[in-house]
């Protein structure tokens, strides 16, 4: 059984786990034409296949054949990009406590890591 091109598109959305309205926002388009394009109503064309290929590293064969690996580098973890636009829209006093936490976070993770990799 072929996978389509539209069938794919929705396959990379999900790899990605992001919703219609993030990808389309990402690669320019409306939600609506996106929509279009996952359920075969809209034609994918080179534009929507380089945008793709260049804002979500996504393999440009394997968009359009389903040939060789999904991505040609490893996704961008879009957590990441959302954690960036919330931080952007909050004052010092904000960003700083949330720069104390991550920091927090990562020497605790780090001690964990370094509890685990010792010998007993």
């Amino acid at each position: 059984m072929s996978v389509s091109i539209n069938d794919r598109l929705v396959l990379i959305r999900k790899t990605l786990n992001v919703t219609q309205k993030t990808l389309a926002k990402g690669i320019f388009i409306s939600t609506s034409y996106y929509a279009g394009l996952e359920l075969g109503y809209k034609t994918v064309n080179d534009r929507i296949v380089d945008l793709l290929s260049t804002v979500y590293h996504v393999n440009r064969d394997w968009i359009l054949t389903g040939q060789g690996g999904m991505f040609d580098n490893p996704p961008p973890d879009m957590r990441l990009e959302e954690l960036i636009q919330i931080f952007t829209k909050l004052n010092g006093f904000f960003k700083d406590y949330i720069l104390d936490h991550i920091k927090k976070l990562e020497k605790i993770q780090k001690e964990e890591q370094e509890t685990r990799e010792s010998p007993p």
